[in-house]
């Protein structure tokens, strides 16, 4: 019996040892990206799952094997009254050696047994490797540290002889966390950034809702397109020079531009009117919204606004100047300032909100979600400006009660005029999984119900009358 105690200690040396390179492995494994992408969320679910039911399969072999070993001395004391000592071993040997060596087989990394657990002077290096990790990692926003778990122990056998001293059993000792905590740390830290898989839905799932309001004789149905490009040139900075004038980064996200090429933080009327365009027929207005990523990608992983992911390109933008269902339009004044939409809907609440996402050859279904695009469709995301003006200002304090939406009839409120309405048509080629997002506030999570856009006239007074001319002529122009 003592030489049984002696081969069960040179195993229970033999598994400590398995466990800590095995552990070893698991800790130099990379970091997880920061671009939070919601695909990845839910498939780490799914993942998560799957490995806790994996570990918990492990610890009912181990239940199971303790029962045995309680039953199996009872059957052995006859024998054991005829052969030499000696010959006991070899009956125990097999049982104990094919846990530790079975996850090897399949290639798999091993966690400590919870019969033997590694010897307690790894517990403080296998503390501190998480924290080295994290500390490697120069990302701006870094995760916690999970709290180790403790692996379970067994008590020591009880038919060992009265005489012999009992098998030394290991104190408990600490073992990292296993791969999966990184993902739980990962998502605690996504839960903070967003967007959520919730956000996003497939494009199919919407019933048909749009419906055009016919204009009357009355009305205006002509349309003014003002050709500006899609942002080639990359003009882009997080100013607002309407909502946070002369504030570097007022904006917190990066806004695209096309039209104006010197709009920024500390643009004015004057700086606007003396600068170039990217658009025809010399419109030097500025018209601008927060970019698009695709959050596959971990570029721009140190941005301090959690604003993650490479910026994708507009494969189209169209600005169309539309009329009015009611009534004809008036020309805008030069220099006239509107914003819509509301960057901060998700904690203002809807009452500004006026987002509208869809995709292409699905245009007739408006969400205010991120749509799921099909195979060869695009994503679209529409910017309605409002419409009607009271005559007066260029600017409010507000920026919106100087100029406002009309009515679900398209009549214009009491006292204001109806003047080309701007839409704003941008076209994408998205991921069709929940992996892009707008860039936005920190606090507004990435939400999609934040989408909007600026614009300030600076076309000159020649072209806003061939505009207004061509709505009112029921044109194309």
């Amino acid at each position: 019996m003592k030489r049984s105690l002696v081969s069960l200690s040179a195993l229970a040396l033999a598994a400590s040892t398995l466990t800590t390179v095995t552990f070893t492995v698991a800790v130099t494994a990379p970091a997880y990206g920061d671009h939070c992408d919601p695909a990845e969320q839910g498939q780490n679910q799914q993942n998560q799952q799957n490995q806790r039911s994996q570990q918990d399969q492990p610890a009912q072999d181990q239940n199971q094997q303790g029962q045995n070993q309680d039953q199996a001395p009872p059957a052995q004391d006859a024998p054991a009254q005829d052969q030499p000592a000696q010959d006991q071993p070899a009956q125990d040997q097999p049982a104990q050696d094919q846990p530790a060596d079975a996850p090897l087989a399949g290639g798999s990394l091993i966690q400590a047994s919870p019969t033997e657990p590694p010897a307690p002077e790894e517990s403080a290096d296998q503390q501190q490797a998480p924290e080295q990790e994290n500390a490697d990692n120069g990302n701006a926003r870094r995760r916690p540290t999970q709290a180790p778990s403790q692996s379970p122990t067994q008590a020591p056998p009880t038919d060992a002889p009265p005489n012999d001293p009992p098998a030394e059993t290991p104190a408990p000792s600490e073992t990292p966390a296993p791969p999966q905590d990184d993902e739980d740390d990962e998502e605690a830290e996504c839960a903070d950034l967003g967007p959520f898989p919730e956000d996003f839905i497939d494009i199919r799932q919407v019933p048909r809702n749009v419906q055009e309001i016919r204009p009357r004789r009355s009305g205006s149905a002509g349309l003014f397109t003002s050709r500006c490009g899609t942002n080639r040139n990359g003009h882009r900075n997080s100013d607002n020079f309407i909502v946070a004038p002369g504030v570097t980064n007022g904006a917190h996200h990066i806004h695209d531009y096309v039209g104006n090429l010197s709009t920024d933080a500390f643009s004015t009327d004057q700086s606007l009117a003396a600068a170039g365009t990217t658009c025809a027929l010399n419109d030097r207005s500025t018209y601008f919204w927060p970019v698009l990523r695709d959050r596959t990608s971990d570029a721009n992983a140190n941005d301090p606004d959690g604003n993650v992911g490479t910026i994708m390109q507009a494969r189209q933008v169209s600005l169309q100047f539309r009329g009015n269902a009611i009534s004809r339009v008036s020309p805008m004044p030069r220099f006239i300032r509107m914003i819509t939409g509301d960057a901060k809907a998700a904690t203002n609440g809807g009452a500004n909100a006026l987002a509208k996402w869809s995709c292409t050859g699905f245009t007739n279904r408006i969400t205010t979600k991120y749509p799921l695009c099909p195979r060869g469709s695009q994503l679209v995301r529409i910017l309605d400006f409002p419409s009607c003006w009271d005559g007066q200002n260029t600017d409010s304090a507000n920026h919106r009660t100087h100029v406002l939406f009309p009515d679900a009839n398209g009549a214009c409120p009491s006292g204001t005029r109806a003047i080309p309405q701007l839409r704003m048509t941008l076209v994408y080629s998205t991921p069709r999984t929940p992996s892009f997002a707008l860039d936005a506030f920190p606090e507004q999570r990435h939400n999609p119900v934040t989408d909007h856009a600026d614009f300030a006239n600076l076309m000159p007074d020649r072209l806003m009358r061939l505009v207004v001319d061509c709505i009112n002529r029921n044109r194309r122009c």
